[in-house]
Order: C-alpha cells, then sequence, then structure tokens
C-alpha cells in the first residue's frame, strides 16, 4: 500500500473574519472529499485570517495513482476556486505501508 499526502497552502484575500476562513474551509474540504474521496483536514493556524492550509491524503495500491489523485485535487482547487489563490503545494509519497 501507498500513502499519498499533499499539504495546500492557500491565500484568502477576501476573508476578513476568522468566521469567513472557516466557513471558506469547511466548504473546500467538504467539496475535495466528495469528489475525489480522500481524507482532508485543516490544519489549525488561527492567527492568520486569510491564510488557510489543507491536507489531503489518500491511499492506493500504486504510487502512481496516489500523486495522480493527489494532482487532481490540486487542479481541482485551482480550477473551481478562482476566489482563492494557491501559495503552494507538497506532495509526498510513503510507499511500502
Amino acid at each position: 500500500m501507498h500513502i499519498g499526502f499533499c499539504r495546500l497552502t492557500l491565500h484568502l484575500p477576501h476573508s476578513h473574519s476568522l468566521k469567513e476562513r472557516r466557513q471558506t474551509a469547511r466548504s473546500l474540504t467538504a467539496r475535495i472529499r466528495n469528489q475525489f474521496n480522500v481524507a482532508v483536514a485543516e490544519e489549525n493556524d488561527n492567527e492568520l485570517w486569510q491564510r488557510l492550509i489543507l491536507g489531503v491524503c489518500c491511499l492506493s495500491s500504486e504510487p502512481d495513482h496516489a500523486n495522480e489523485v493527489l494532482s487532481a485535487v490540486v487542479s481541482f482547487v485551482e480550477e473551481t476556486r478562482g476566489d482563492l489563490e494557491l501559495l503552494g503545494y507538497e506532495t509526498e509519497i510513503i510507499s511500502g505501508v
């Protein structure tokens, strides 16, 4: 088995409060879960209202498939959420689990 993990760092330019940030995070995590059947969690950084860090994890029998799923998640966020700016992302595949 292979575990794929991706950390997305997003800028929320229209967020002016922690409440708006949480609403965006809940909406985005639900859409990613429903679309790709992956685990998504928000990294807790309550100090910054305009920054959101999400962790996305998937499990696959093939490392290439895990990488494809994570790449599709990144593309999905970039294409469907024009109000967010993707600052960066890190991907890691852990093999032999």
